[in-house]
């Protein structure tokens, strides 16, 4: 049998430069300083929730310089909620929770874009279930567990 080539799971399907134009554009951001302040405020939140196997997926899916900004983090030992998740960029960055709000709607599509439904699917089951909206997904319920 003929190996099947694999992909290059080194090189990201960006550079960090288009992940900010692809981030200012989804965002609507007047400049590329906004939109960069945005990612990097945005995936720092994320580096604090995001733990395991994911979190070194993902890095491996971003931009280096990216990944280095989801990687500096030390993960929380409390995952926050979706909107904890909100709250917590607004009161770090002083912004108004919309602004947050607006910020990680507009990075995390671009991460989205990135990690690929696969990748995302994981990540979303080991937050909270109301991420799923943050990342621009349908917010699908979970089974409930059968009491014994």
């Amino acid at each position: 049998m003929y190996d099947q080539p694999r992909p290059d799971r080194t090189a990201p399907a960006m550079t960090f430069d288009q992940m900010l134009e692809r981030v200012r554009y989804e965002g609507a951001y007047p400049t590329r300083e906004r939109a960069e302040e945005a990612v990097r405020t945005v995936l720092a939140g994320l580096g604090r929730q995001v733990t395991g196997d994911e979190r070194v997926d993902l890095a491996q899916c971003l931009p280096v310089e990216a990944a280095l900004v989801l990687t500096a983090q030390i993960p929380d030992t409390e995952q926050l909620t979706g909107w904890g998740f909100v709250k917590d960029l607004a009161a770090r960055t002083g912004v108004s929770p919309a602004v947050a709000r607006w910020d990680t709607g507009a990075v995390l599509a671009t991460v989205t874009a990135l990690a690929g439904p696969g990748l995302l699917a994981r990540i979303l089951q080991r937050l909270p279930d109301d991420y799923a909206l943050l990342f621009g997904q349908a917010q699908l319920r979970r089974p409930e567990r059968a009491a014994a």
